[in-house]
C-alpha cells in the first residue's frame, strides 16, 4: 500500500505558564488553528477530489512535571496529583470548557508551585469532530465521495474513546505519563456529538445542574416553571432552550417544538455561568438512564438528580408518597461491566440534606411528620419493566432482604454512574402505583395523580438544585467519590 505524504500545521514548541487564563487562551489559539486547516482541507477535498497527501492536525494538549508531593489542603478532592510524575491529558473544545480548564489549571499552579505545559500533542483530531464545529460543513454519508474519507483525513476511533481512566484501569499515557483529566479528547468529543444527536441542544446550553425524570408531564411542569423564571427578573434565570436549540428568554414567547422529538427531550433554564437547570426526559430504563449519563458527564456538571416515578414496596405507603434513597439494589445490568455490583454506591450527605430540606420546605411539613409523606431507604433498579408478571416469589424475596422500600428502571444507574464519573447524585422518587399490594398504574388513577403531584415534585428538585447552587464546588465534590489514584482534573 503506498503511504501518502502528511500535510499538517507547523508543531510549535510547547510553552509554560503559571498564569491559568494565558494557559487556556492559549489551548483555544492551538485548537482553532488546527481545526480551521482541517476544516479548509476538507472543504478543498470536497470541491476538489482526492488530494495526493494526507491531511492531519492534533489535539492541543495540558502537561505538568512534579517531583514534590507539596503540601495539599486535604479536604480537596480534586487540583492536585497523587504523586510526583509527569500527567498530562488532551484537550478539546476549549471555548466550551473555559471556565472548567481555567479553574482546573489555577488549581494545579497553585497547589503544586509549578507552570503547566501547552503544547500539541501526538493525537489527530479525527475530521468528523473538526467539521462538527462549523454549520457550514457536514460530513457526506459514506460513498458519497469517490474516495474513502479516511485515506486522507483522520476519522474516529472507537479504540481511544473509552473510560480506563474513570474505570480506574491504570490508564497511562502512550509517553507513559499519567492522565490529568477523566476523559480524553477523543472520549469528548464523541460524547459532545452524542449529546447533540440524542437531545436535539447543542453541548453549549446545558447547565451545571442536571435533572433526570422517566415522564413528560415534568417537562410540561418543567416549561411552565421556566415561563414563571422568566418573568421574574430577580429569578436570575435568563432564557429558556429547547429541543432544536429553540431559545426564548420572554414568558410571552413560544417555543417551537420539532415535529419529530429526539430521543430524550431536554429543556435548558439558562443562568449566566451555566448556574441554571437542565431538565432531560431520559423516559423508560436503565440503557437510556446510562445512555445519557455516559455523554453529559464529560461536561463535568456539578450535581445530577433523578426525579421519577416509582413503585411503592411498603404497604404503608401511598400513592404520591415520597422516597429519598440512601442506598441502591443495582439489577438493571448495564453498568456491570464498568462498575461491578459489589461497589457500593453510597449517599452523599450535601445531596441529601438539601432533598429533604427542599421537601420540607414545598411541602410544608417538618420534624417527625415529614415521615408520613416520605420514606428514606434502598431503592431497586431492575430492567424489566414487566417484572409483576413473573412468578414474584424470588424477587420479592430479593426486595425484602434489600430491605427495599420502592422499585424503578432508572435511579440506581444514575446514581452509579455519577459514582462512577465523579458526579455528585441523588434521588427523589414519588410513588405512582403499588402493584405488590393491587394497586397497579391504570390510566384513571395515573390521571389524577398527574395533576395532583407532578409540579410540587418538580419544585422540590429544584429548590434542592438552587440549593446545591449556592454550595461552594470545593464542599460539593466529596471526596467518598474519589478513589486511591485519581486525576487532578475534577
Amino acid at each position: 500500500m503506498k503511504h501518502l505524504p502528511i500535510e499538517a500545521p507547523a508543531m510549535a514548541e510547547p510553552r509554560y505558564f503559571s498564569d491559568a487564563v494565558e494557559a487556556v487562551a492559549h489551548l483555544q489559539a492551538l485548537y482553532a488553528e488546527a481545526t480551521a486547516f482541517l476544516q479548509a482541507r476538507f472543504s478543498a477535498v470536497v470541491r476538489d477530489g482526492a488530494p495526493d497527501k494526507r491531511y492531519r492536525a492534533y489535539y492541543p494538549e495540558v502537561r505538568i512535571t512534579t517531583s514534590s508531593y507539596g503540601h495539599i489542603d486535604s479536604r480537596l478532592s480534586f487540583g492536585h496529583v497523587a504523586e510526583p510524575g509527569t500527567y498530562a491529558t488532551t484537550v478539546t473544545r476549549p471555548d466550551l470548557f473555559q471556565h472548567y480548564l481555567t479553574q482546573q489549571i489555577r488549581l494545579l499552579i497553585e497547589n503544586h508551585n509549578v507552570p503547566v505545559g501547552i503544547g500539541v500533542s501526538q493525537t489527530p483530531i479525527p475530521v468528523h469532530f473538526a467539521v462538527l464545529n462549523d454549520a457550514d460543513l457536514q460530513i457526506p454519508q459514506e460513498g458519497a465521495l469517490a474516495f474513502p474519507l479516511r485515506d486522507v483525513f483522520d476519522v474516529p476511533d472507537l479504540g481511544t474513546t473509552n473510560d480506563d481512566i474513570v474505570n480506574g484501569k491504570g490508564f497511562k499515557n502512550e509517553d507513559g505519563s499519567g492522565a490529568l483529566a477523566p476523559f480524553t479528547a477523543q472520549r469528548v468529543d464523541y460524547s459532545l456529538a452524542r449529546l447533540s444527536h440524542y437531545t436535539a441542544t447543542g453541548p453549549e446550553h446545558f447547565q451545571n445542574h442536571v435533572l433526570f425524570t422517566n415522564y413528560q408531564f415534568y417537562v410540561e411542569e418543567f416549561v411552565a416553571y421556566a415561563r414563571q423564571a422568566l418573568a421574574d427578573p430577580a429569578s436570575g434565570y435568563t432564557a429558556l432552550v429547547g429541543p432544536g436549540n429553540d431559545v426564548i428568554t420572554t414568558p410571552d414567547q413560544d417555543l417551537n417544538t420539532p415535529a419529530k422529538l429526539p430521543q430524550m427531550p431536554t429543556y435548558h433554564l439558562v443562568r449566566p455561568g451555566g448556574a441554571g437547570i437542565t431538565l432531560v426526559n431520559i423516559g423508560v430504563g436503565p440503557s437510556n438512564a446510562k445512555t445519557a449519563t455516559d455523554h453529559i458527564a464529560v461536561l463535568r456538571p456539578h450535581v445530577w438528580l433523578m426525579v421519577g416515578h416509582c413503585a411503592g414496596l411498603r404497604n404503608t405507603q401511598a400513592l404520591g408518597d415520597f422516597v429519598l434513597a440512601h442506598a441502591y439494589l443495582r439489577e438493571d445490568h448495564v453498568l456491570d461491566d464498568d462498575l461491578p455490583v459489589w461497589v457500593p454506591i453510597p449517599a452523599l450527605a450535601e445531596v441529601q440534606i438539601a432533598l429533604e430540606e427542599a421537601v420540607e420546605s414545598v411541602a410544608q411539613v417538618s420534624g417527625y411528620d415529614l415521615k408520613k409523606i416520605m420514606r428514606t431507604g434502598t431503592v431497586a433498579t431492575i430492567d424489566n419493566r414487566n417484572w409483576e408478571l413473573r412468578d414474584q416469589s424470588g424477587p420479592v424475596q430479593r426486595l425484602s432482604q434489600s430491605r427495599a422500600i420502592a422499585l424503578d428502571m432508572e435511579s440506581a444507574t444514575i446514581a452509579a454512574n455519577g459514582f462512577r464519573f465523579r458526579v455528585p447524585y441523588g434521588t427523589l422518587l414519588c410513588v405512582s402505583d403499588k402493584p405488590l399490594h393491587g394497586e397497579l398504574k391504570l390510566p384513571g388513577m395515573a390521571s389524577a395523580f398527574y395533576k395532583t403531584q407532578v409540579s410540587r415534585h418538580l419544585q422540590i428538585g429544584i429548590s434542592a438544585m438552587e440549593a446545591l447552587r449556592e454550595m461552594p464546588l470545593e464542599r460539593l465534590h466529596s471526596r467518598k467519590l474519589r478513589s486511591f489514584e485519581e486525576t487532578a482534573f475534577l
